[in-house]
């Protein structure tokens, strides 16, 4: 009789054996440096956190036009690539695994936060409700600049060098952030695409950017070492489509035929049923993908064990109890108690809340 699969059964993951199933998620701490370097802080951050079965950095803009928050590391020049190469040397030293997460915000920007003169860029002129975050305090969003069909190679160019600088970094392989109202997401959802030519209008166009970007990503990586992020049912950063189940599951199917590393889906949004358009449930994409599967949000031990054990997924990722615990996969093994996270000290600040948090007593 097989044996059940746990979080600490080992999984091949392309051409890697993750010593277990629980993956750090990407976790934007604002704790970078202005110019988008990362510093003894996010070493020492990595480092302790290398016991997980891959870690998944907090995104990195692909470009001086890619940002969107402060103190955001960038992957698009010499200096950040130096930075992250101490990053992922503390890992590997730990033995543990890192991917980089490659990440355009799109819309969700601010012009104080781009280059001079620039303003936001998206697939179509469509304002976001909300504020953005800048150096200066929040501000509302402006209206984006529709990307002219010319420029879209371009977009597709500053992954593809993105993709090679963090080769070069050392990281283990890259996740294609294409989630949470960001870029590549913004093309993917109709009440944000609402372009009438090749890159809007039927499922097939909407996602022929991200598709794009996947490609040439995949050239730099080969696609066993590259992953992508969705977000079917995901609210945040004003977003909705009329169908996303037809969306999503087209995409996948699209994305099946590259034979990537994993599909990371997040299923935050369950909680706002319908928020972004008639609700389904986001595992059922679990369904119609051929390679492996990483859910994501609010779980714990005993809910991401029983995901694990029933095929729900092969890769757990959690976020906050990997903050607020760097040995988290200690602790879940000992059946130990849990760090309690700290809100107040989640985006921005010093080594509180961030590189304090204690570890498990021997």
């Amino acid at each position: 009789m097989a044996e059940t699969t746990n979080l600490f059964t080992p999984l091949q993951l392309g051409p890697y054996t993750l010593k277990n199933r629980l993956i750090m998620a990407p976790l934007t701490r604002n704790r970078a440096g202005l110019d988008g370097v990362p510093g003894d802080l996010n070493v020492l951050y990595y480092w302790q956190r290398a016991g997980a079965g891959l870690i998944i950095s907090e995104a990195t803009c692909i470009s001086p036009m890619a940002v969107g928050y402060p103190h955001t590391p960038g992957i698009w020049n010499g200096a950040q690539v130096a930075g992250w190469s101490r990053v992922t040397q503390a890992v590997h030293d730990a033995g543990g695994r890192i991917f980089c997460q490659l990440w355009h915000v799109g819309r969700i920007s601010h012009p104080s936060l781009l280059p001079p003169g620039e303003l936001p860029v998206a697939p179509s002129a469509v304002r976001p409700a909300g504020v953005a975050m800048t150096y200066s305090g929040l501000q509302p969003f402006v209206t984006p600049r529709a990307l002219a069909l010319e420029e879209l190679p371009e977009i597709v160019e500053s992954y593809r060098v993105a993709a090679k600088n963090a080769l070069a970094a050392g990281f283990d392989g890259v996740e294609v952030h294409a989630a949470n109202g960001y870029l590549l997401d913004e093309f993917l959802r109709d009440g944000t695409n609402l372009r009438n030519d090749d890159y809007g209008g039927g499922v097939d166009n909407r996602s022929r950017l991200p598709l794009e970007v996947m490609e040439a990503v995949c050239g730099v990586w080969g696609s066993r070492r590259v992953g992508v992020r969705l977000s079917p049912v995901q609210p945040f950063n004003d977003m909705r489509d009329s169908d996303p189940q037809g969306t999503f599951r087209r995409v996948v199917e699209r994305l099946n035929a590259l034979d990537l590393a994993y599909l990371h889906v997040t299923e935050l949004g369950k909680d706002a049923p319908g928020a972004a358009g008639p609700w389904f449930e986001p595992g059922r994409l679990r369904d119609i993908w051929k390679g492996v599967y990483m859910t994501n949000h609010g779980y714990d031990k005993a809910t991401a064990s029983a995901a694990l054990a029933a095929g729900r997924a092969d890769l757990v990722a959690f976020g906050v109890l990997y903050l607020a615990n760097p040995d988290l996969e200690r602790r879940f093994a000992l059946d130990a108690p849990l760090n309690a996270p700290d809100p107040s000290t989640f985006y921005g600040g010093d080594e509180r809340g961030y590189t304090d948090y204690p570890f498990l007593a021997d």
